[in-house]
Order: structure tokens, then sequence, then C-alpha cells
């Protein structure tokens, strides 16, 4: 006879499949499962927040009346700098699920964290989670790769443009 999904000796809340649904309804990472346009408003709305912290701190070094394309520079840069630990985190919450899901075995604790088991997953689980996996959670890895490039390289056409002008 065949294990089955009822027969996981994982507690509930630390079956990875229920960590993936938990992380895809969660406020702050439901947000990467959006379409790309709403995806890319999001960050840009996020962004023109941080500008709430940025803008002061560039304008205490750049006045804006003297030094426009510093102070916008500075800004923009400074105001990346919480888009880049929100998309952190957002990637590191990705990635653990994503482990979980992908390995066949399941680490999970019963009562405590002295007390830690190892669950063999059966190959349909194993089959189901890598389905998962493959379909719904690399796009978001890959979405939040490309958009940790992008920043990358607004950051270096910065930098360029800093020393230019």
């Amino acid at each position: 006879m065949r294990a089955s999904v009822f027969d996981c000796p994982v507690p509930t809340e630390q079956q990875p499949l229920n960590e993936y649904e938990e992380l895809k309804n969660s406020w702050l990472f439901r947000d990467t499962t959006l379409t790309w346009g709403n995806y890319t408003k999001k960050i840009f709305w996020i962004w023109g927040w941080s500008w709430l912290v940025a803008g002061p701190v560039a304008a205490a070094s750049f006045p804006p009346q003297k030094h426009i394309f510093y102070f916008i520079l500075c800004g923009s840069a400074a105001a990346s700098v919480g888009l880049v630990l929100l998309l952190m985190r957002l990637y590191l919450g990705w990635f653990y699920v994503r482990d979980r899901l992908y390995s066949p075995t399941v680490f999970y604790e019963e009562s405590g964290w002295y007390d830690g088991q190892t669950w063999t997953k059966p190959q349909e689980v194993i089959s189901r989670d890598r389905l998962i996996v493959t379909y719904e959670i690399k796009p978001i890895l890959q979405r939040l790769q490309i958009t940790f490039a992008g920043l990358a390289l607004m950051y270096l056409i910065g930098t360029i443009l800093w020393h230019l002008l």
C-alpha cells in the first residue's frame, strides 16, 4: 500500500505545501504573483514611498536648488535601499519554501527545537511538490532576479552619470 498525503507525520503548519499556500496568500508575498504590470506598479509605489525618507537626506547633502542632478541620483539610490531590502526578504522567503518543496525529505519539529525529525516524502508528493516549484515558484524567483538585475543596472547607470556630471 502506498503512503498518501494523509499519512504525513509533519505538523500541518510545517508541511511544505501549507507553507507555500500561506506564503502565497500573505499580504507581503502575494504581490510577487501579480501580473508583470501590476508587480511593476507595486515596485515603483514602494520606491516612491521610500523617497519620504531618502528625499530629505539627499536634500541635506545636495540642496536641490544648487545640485538638482546629484540630489536626484542620491535620492534615487537611497530610496532603492529600502526596495532592495524588501526584495531580499521576498527572495529569501520564496527560496526557503522552494527548497522545502523540492527536497525529497522534510525536517520538522514535533514540539520544539530539541526533537527534530525527518520525513521522507512518497514519490507522489515529491512529484506534486516539484511541479509546484517548476510552474509556480521558479517564475517568481526569476521575476525577483530580473528586478534585482534591473536595480543593479540602474545603480550602474547612476554611478556613470554621477562621474560624468
